[in-house]
């Protein structure tokens, strides 16, 4: 066997959506830090790939398949791809014997973390959603801990496992330069920003009610406005106090700085990152026709706690849009107050405690 290797190790795994990868890519610098060597453990080519190899990380594919819970031709072949990637997943655990394995979730991560648990490597997992996922449902008998970003969704989780932790948010988006957003959008500083931050999916409802709100929103305000691939409006390319972006990346922590109140939909790692930089919100969470819900019950709970003003997607137009966000700006002191007061912010902290003291409690 040789001398027994006395490192810090680390396998993160999540994937299919960036959702299920940014929180891992934001706990890096961290783990780096406190000395773990990173390894990730993602599908042969998701975006978690794409993402997780910039920063010269070690990647393992592995086969995977979703798990449906409607009729679909896949349903034959996919859990034989689960097996697959399951029995992958295990010769590279094998092979870099990690100390503990940290899972954001997707169906990339169910084989990982059920063949760690054959290997007695913890497993810590983290829910985004209000309500778990099915991908992390499927491993929480496997978890030595549960993190989550909701009080209402410690109910929904086993008690012992369960902990309120939030999302890990990028270091870098606390570290925006309001004087480079100004140069970047070409505004005045004498007049308050809101940031409209659309997303590519289902974005159209939300793009239309601003367009058709500019009359009445530039009065008062400027707009910078993140539309979605090959959403912009020619038509609106050279009014002033508007400006679009079909994508912002290293920007985006600028345009944050800048912005007096946001409007976003209400995917769970968007709202965090608004929660930790607490900027006062308005959101419009996906209709249930287009999604599992999920975004309702996150821009609920948000609302419950005195973090955002919400927006049913269904309802809007134009003119609430305006009115709301009016309303937003003169109150926005309220909701910053509120925010300030959470205790689901500092995440990284936090998790970094469990995964110290998870990998602590282990048998040497």
């Amino acid at each position: 066997m040789g001398e027994p290797n006395t490192a810090k190790k680390i396998v993160l795994t999540g994937g299919g959506t960036a959702g299920h990868v940014t929180p891992n890519i934001a706990l890096f610098p961290s783990l780096k830090e406190a000395g773990y060597e990173i390894s990730y453990i993602g599908s042969y080519d998701g975006i978690e790939k794409k993402l997780v190899t910039d920063f010269d990380i070690p990647y393992y594919g592995i086969a995977t398949g979703k798990f449906r819970r409607y009729l679909d031709m896949k349903n034959l072949t996919d859990p034989f791809r689960v097996i697959k990637g399951f029995g992958e997943a295990r010769k590279y655990l094998k092979k870099i014997r990690p100390d503990i394995v940290f899972s954001k979730g997707g169906f990339v991560s169910v084989p990982v973390v059920r063949a760690a648990a054959t290997l007695h490597i913890p497993c810590i997992l983290h829910e985004s959603d209000m309500t778990p996922g099915l991908a992390n449902r499927l491993c929480l008998s496997a978890a030595k801990k549960v993190c989550c970003n909701f009080p209402e969704t410690l109910s929904m989780l086993p008690e012992n496992k369960a902990v309120l932790t939030g999302s890990p948010i990028r270091e870098e988006l606390t570290k925006g330069d309001k004087i480079a957003a100004l140069d970047m959008c070409g505004f005045t500083a004498n007049k308050p920003v809101i940031l409209v931050i659309g997303g590519s999916l289902g974005a159209a409802s939300i793009n239309k009610a601003v367009r058709e709100a500019l009359p009445k929103l530039l009065t008062d305000f400027q707009v910078v406005h993140i539309c979605g691939k090959d959403k912009i409006d020619n038509m609106l390319l050279h009014m002033e106090g508007y400006i679009q972006f079909e994508y912002v990346k290293a920007e985006l922590k600028d345009l944050f700085a800048l912005a007096d109140v946001v409007v976003s939909r209400a995917g769970a790692n968007s709202i965090c990152e608004l929660l930790a930089l607490k900027k006062a919100n308005l959101l419009i969470p996906l209709s249930a026709n287009s999604s599992r819900g999920d975004q309702i019950l996150n821009a609920r709970s948000f609302e419950s706690q005195g973090f955002s003003m919400v927006i049913d997607d269904d309802y809007l137009s134009a003119d609430l849009l305006a009115e709301k966000v009016m309303e937003l700006y003169f109150t926005r002191q309220v909701y910053i107050d509120s925010m300030g007061k959470s205790n689901q912010t500092g995440s990284i902290r936090t998790i970094m405690k469990l995964i110290e003291t998870t990998r602590n409690q282990q048998p040497s």
